[in-house]
Order: structure tokens, then sequence, then C-alpha cells
């Protein structure tokens, strides 16, 4: 049996959605919190299979996880073991790799099996090895396994040829008990990291100039437990934006931090989406004769490739030609051949994409092959005429949490079923 999203199309959406915690952020706190030495209460922890995912390689390290609510997961490493990662939640998720930096901080030892994740194109993780053998680590690749390991990491000056989020926030979890000071130097400002770093600073850690392009870690002896709340899901809430930008007829959406989606909603104003932008949400209105825009992707506070995807499901409803300019992930357009099955204009070539619209989408069986391609694959359906049903649903499973729930909450009819695969 299969798990698919039917979706039947042209319904327009009213109401109001509560943006989850940052998926990008949770996935990375989880890891950092193992480097406490006492509980850690972390609250807005999305309902995601990442995150199940992650409570897996914790139990196998012997770290206890109790769900307080929903949305509530305290994390006891007091009695954990550091032990080899090697099971399948290890290759489910990329940010897996975060245990590098969390375990090679606090042990000196890490051996972890390659991470998984979406395949989005070459993403390799050799800037994180850098920064741990800048710091004093040895990285040996052997049979599919990393093992890293230090007698003792001292602190160094490391810079990134790129401004790497998942390297940034690696190092700094290796760095923090590091004797001396790290500091890195083009560091990425994603406002994840500053969650990341506000989650250690509680623990106890001294980390400066989060959200610049250079971070400062001092180390020290010892980190203690603590309680955090995790920022609101930009990612997440960009998406439901657009999909209120396609099929709203008055759409709310509530828990967010606009200056985090700068970039995405001076586009929409570009285009003529009708919003009211608030304190922490955004007021979506019906909006016709949208006007086409062009994006190019850039690390933050540049136009976020995530969003790209779903963007490119909107553009489809402009009045002329779109271009998309991706400039993270050259390959990320696998959503374009299925959206192409669904009717629409798109001509991809090296690394970017042109939507020439408007275009009446149609229905059809589709495939999420990653994350954000399945999110493009949502909006689509919702615009489409007729029934579209998409398959392999895991992919967005990952990162967003009961978004099925929350779209028929809007009225869009749309729901999970099992068929034979």
């Amino acid at each position: 049996m299969e798990e698919i999203f039917r979706i039947e199309g042209g319904h327009l959406l009213e109401g109001e959605v509560r943006v989850s915690g940052a998926k990008n952020a949770t996935v990375a706190l989880i890891p950092a919190s193992i480097l406490a030495n006492g509980p850690v209460a972390i609250v807005g922890v999305p309902q995601i299979a990442d995150v199940d995912n992650l409570a897996d390689i914790l139990k196998e390290l012997n770290v206890k996880v109790t769900k307080v609510a929903d949305d509530h997961l305290i994390i006891d490493p007091t009695q954990m073991k550091n032990t080899t990662l090697d099971s399948p939640a290890v290759t489910k998720l990329r940010a897996s790799y975060y245990f590098m930096g969390a375990l090679l901080g606090k042990y000196g030892y890490v051996k972890i099996k390659m991470p998984g994740g979406c395949y989005l194109g070459p993403r390799p993780i050799d800037l994180h090895l850098k920064g741990f053998e800048a710091l004093g680590a040895t990285v040996v690749y052997d049979k599919g396994c990393y093992t890293i390991s230090a007698d003792k990491l001292v602190g160094n000056k490391i810079f990134l040829d790129i401004a790497s989020v998942g390297a940034t926030i690696n190092i700094m979890m290796a760095a923090v008990y590091a004797s001396g000071r790290t500091i890195i130097e083009n560091a990425a400002k994603e406002p994840e990291i500053i969650d990341i770093a506000t989650l250690l600073n509680k623990m106890g850690a001294q980390v400066r100039g989060a959200g610049t392009n250079v971070i400062t870690i001092d180390g020290t002896d010892n980190l203690m437990g603590c309680f955090h709340e995790i920022i609101p899901d930009r990612i997440e809430a960009g998406t439901f934006i657009i999909i209120a930008a396609a099929m709203a007829k008055k759409v709310r959406v509530t828990n967010i931090i606009p200056t985090h989606l700068e970039a995405l909603l001076s586009k929409l104003d570009e285009m003529g989406v009708k919003m009211d932008v608030d304190v922490d949400s955004v007021t979506v209105y019906h909006s016709e004769n949208l006007k086409p825009v062009d994006i190019k992707t850039a690390p933050y506070p540049g136009f976020a490739t995530d969003l790209q995807q779903p963007l490119t499901s909107l553009m489809c409803k402009c009045n002329g030609q779109s271009s998309i300019k991706e400039t993270i992930y050259p390959e990320r357009f696998k959503h374009c051949v299925e959206l192409q099955r669904m009717g629409a204009d798109i001509d991809v070539r090296n690394g970017s994409a042109l939507i020439n619209g408007p275009i009446s989408l149609f229905g059809d069986d589709v495939e999420a092959t990653d994350l954000r391609c399945g999110a493009s694959l949502i909006i689509a359906g919702l615009m489409a005429d007729g029934q579209t049903r998409i398959h392999e649903i895991y992919h967005i499973d990952r990162g967003y949490a009961n978004i099925d729930a929350k779209l028929r909450a809007l009225g869009a009819h749309i729901d999970r079923v099992e068929i034979d695969g």
C-alpha cells in the first residue's frame, strides 16, 4: 500500500493557519541538545518525520526522549553513550550530520554513516570536515562511514569558502567545548543559526555574532540543561503565503516573523498580490492579474532556495514570462517536470527556468521527488482543474507538519489516502 495526497482543485481558501516551529532549526537544535549535561526542554517542535528519525538516533545514543505534548520534547542526555551511528534513521535525513559536530565536541570522537535526505544535486560536506580539521580533528572515510576524532579540540580561525548553514552550525557545536577561541568567518546568517546560538548560550556556551558573517565561540568546560522555544518556520510560512496568493478568498497566516520573509514578500508585492503585513502575521486577499517576476536565489537574507519551488507553481498564473535563477542548488528543478505533466509551460536550462503564463493547470498523477517539490505540487493541485494525485508524500511529511489537515481547515479539498502500490 502507498499513501498519497488526493486533491480536487479550484476551491478558494478562507480562514487562519498557524505556522509550526522551524524545521531547519529543529533538526539542528535536537542534536545540539546532547551537548548539555542535563535535560533540555524544547517547545514549538513541529510534528514532522525528521523529528521522529532524530528521536530514533537519540535512543541509539541512550538519550532519553520524553514527549510532554505534541510540540514539547524533553531530551535528557545524562546517561548518553557514544555509539556508532549507522542505522537506517541516519540515512533518512541530511541533518543527521549535526551529530558529527555535537559528538565530536562532547567526546572528541564520532563514527557515523554518510547522511541522507533529499537529492538536490551535489551537496558535499567538505566545509564541515575542513572546520573539524581546523579544530584539530582527524577525518577518516571508510566503507560509507566517517570517523572523526581528536585528542583535544583547540579553537582556531576558520574561513568558509561558501556561507554554508550546515557547516556554520556544525562547527559552532564542535567548538563550544574546544579550548580557546574559535572564529568562523564568512559564516551563514540564516535565522536558524541565531536560534541554535541562542540555545547554546542558554546552556552556558559563549557564542557571539550569530546572524552576522563572523561568529566567535569561546570554549567552555560545562553546558547545562535549559528551556528553549523554536522560532517559527519561515519556509512553511512562505509556502502558506504562496498558497494563499494562489487560492485565497482571505487567508491569515499567523506565528511568523515578517523580517525573515522580506525577500518573498517583496516579490509577491511586485507580482500584485494583495496583502496586509502585521507584527506576527500576514493576511492575503484574493488577487487577480498577477504580474511576472524574476527570482534569483541567494543565501539569507536573499530569496530562499527552499521557496523557489513553491513559487514556481504560482508563477504559472502570472501574465507573462517569469524567471528563476537557482544559484545554490542548480539542479533543483525536478518539480518542473512534474508541473509540465499538469500543463505548465516551463523551460529549464543551466540552473534556471522560464515560466510562461497564465496557464490553466489540470490534475494528473505526479511525484514529490523531494520535500519542496512536494509543496510545489500541492499548490499546483489546489490551482488545477480536476483531481491531482501526489505520490511519494513521505518527502512532504519530512518538513511540513499536518499540511493536509491545515489546508482542509482552510477549505481545501485534500485527502491522505492509501492505494495499492
